[in-house]
C-alpha cells in the first residue's frame, strides 16, 4: 500500500465517516456480526470471548454517532450485535482513537489513562474486555487487513504526535 496518500485517506474519513449513522441498522448488524464472527474465529473457538457469554457490551464510537451492543451467544459461540441490549459496560471514543488501539499504535492502558478511550459500567467486565482485546494476536488477521490497520494506524499516531506538538495558542511559536 502506498504510503502517501494514508494521511489524505485518514482526514477524509473524518469527513465521510459520519455518513456511516445513516446506513440502516439491519445493514451496519449483519456487516458487523459477520465480520466479527469471521475475523475472530480462532479466538472464539479457543474460548477467549468467553468474558461474553450471555453478557452485553456497548462499543460507541462518538464522533461517527455510532453504537453496537455486542454479546456471544455460548450455544452456537457466535457473537451476537444488537442496537439495543441490557449492556453492562459501554466502551467509548473517537474512531481514531479505535484505529490506534486496533494497530497497537498506543497501548490499550495509556488510552484509558487519558480518557481517550473510557469504559463506563461494570469496570471489571470492561477491563476483562480491554485485556481481551490487548491479547488479540494480529497475525490471526488476513495479512492484507493487518497491513491495512497498521498502516492507518501508523499515520493517525503520527497525526496525534504532530497535533500534540502544535502551539495551544496563535501567538507562541515554535522553537
Amino acid at each position: 500500500m502506498l504510503k502517501k496518500p494514508v494521511p489524505l485517506l485518514l482526514n477524509l474519513g473524518d469527513k465521510l465517516l459520519p455518513l456511516t449513522s445513516r446506513v440502516p441498522f439491519i445493514m451496519q448488524r449483519a456487516t458487523l456480526q459477520r465480520s466479527l464472527n469471521k475475523v475472530f474465529a480462532e479466538p472464539l473457538a479457543d474460548g477467549l470471548f468467553d468474558v461474553l457469554d450471555d453478557r452485553w457490551m456497548r462499543i460507541r464510537v462518538s464522533n461517527l454517532n455510532l453504537s453496537w451492543c455486542i454479546s456471544k451467544n455460548p450455544h452456537n459461540n457466535q457473537l451476537v450485535v444488537a442496537r439495543h441490549a441490557p449492556v453492562e459496560v459501554t466502551i467509548s471514543g473517537n474512531w481514531r482513537e479505535f484505529l490506534l488501539l486496533a494497530s497497537r499504535q498506543e497501548d490499550p492502558d495509556t488510552l484509558f489513562f487519558r480518557r481517550r478511550l473510557q469504559i463506563d459500567g461494570d469496570t471489571e467486565l470492561g477491563l476483562a474486555v480491554k485485556n481481551l482485546i490487548d491479547s488479540l494476536d494480529p497475525d490471526m488477521l488476513p495479512k492484507w487487513l493487518w497491513r491495512t490497520i497498521d498502516t492507518f494506524g501508523q499515520s493517525a499516531a503520527e497525526q496525534h504526535l504532530q497535533n500534540q506538538n502544535l502551539p495551544h495558542n496563535l501567538g507562541q511559536t515554535v522553537s
